[in-house]
């Protein structure tokens, strides 16, 4: 009786030890189960994380692009040449550095009895004065002359117009001057002292074949006393 008591009592502690161990194994199973499940959901976590930094990124990336897009193209030299000279006019045109290697040329060494300088800012137009050739009826007189150099310059010959009244054959009441080359003869190896050389000459030395006056000419030819008194008063009141 004893014996199967104990049996039966052993049956039913294999038996709780079984059901203990099972319920272990489950909970066990069930624990692995939960971790798992807590590993996906921080995996999905993750996931979510990466998708919305890319996302950020790539809105980023794409904000970069259209602030790179709303950046204006790399102006063209020309254009950056043309605005700058339009904001500081420091850029010169072959003939405006022409004129101004001229302009330093006759400021450190000027023509006898000749002089010559802008107009104020317009390097363009210049105002020259001229003092009359000693020995020739002009003498003591100044005679101021208007320069205007065109936009193509040296290979077009300024324009010399004289602003004071002068009794002369080769030039007229407007002050226009008939002079070789300011004309056909013009080349762009001549600069603005030549020719002012050149017309300081033409106070000395008439050129009575070419005149834009005949009539003085005319007298030129066959009085030259009388031109010479008549030139000599124009300066006395016009040029001193």
């Amino acid at each position: 009786m004893k014996r199967k008591i104990d049996q039966v009592v052993t049956e039913e502690a294999a038996t709780s030890l079984f059901d203990n161990e099972g319920a272990a194994t489950e909970h066990r199973e069930s624990v692995k189960r939960q971790n798992n499940n807590d590993i996906e959901s921080d995996k999905s976590v993750e996931e979510v994380k990466e998708v919305k930094n890319e996302g950020d990124n790539g809105e980023s990336r794409s904000g970069s692009k259209q602030e790179e897009s709303n950046i204006p193209e790399t102006t063209p030299k020309s254009n950056i040449a043309s605005l700058f000279k339009r904001k500081t006019g420091s850029l010169l045109s072959s003939s405006a550095k022409r004129i101004q290697k001229e302009l330093a040329e006759i400021s450190l060494d000027p023509p006898t009895s000749c002089s010559a300088d802008p107009k104020g800012d317009n390097l363009y137009e210049w105002v020259s004065t001229i003092m009359g050739p000693a020995g020739s009826p002009y003498a003591g007189g100044v005679f101021f002359l208007d320069i205007q150099f065109p936009t193509d310059y040296p290979f077009k010959p300024p324009v010399i117009r004289f602003r004071t009244r002068i009794y002369h054959c080769n030039i007229n009441n407007q002050g226009h001057i008939c002079l070789d080359i300011l004309r056909d003869n013009w080349s762009p190896a001549l600069t603005i002292s030549k020719v002012l050389l050149s017309i300081c000459s033409l106070l000395t030395d008439p050129n009575p074949a070419d005149p834009l006056v005949s009539s003085i000419a005319q007298e030129y030819v066959n009085n030259i006393e009388q031109h010479d008194r008549m030139a000599r008063e124009w300066t006395k009141r016009y040029a001193c």
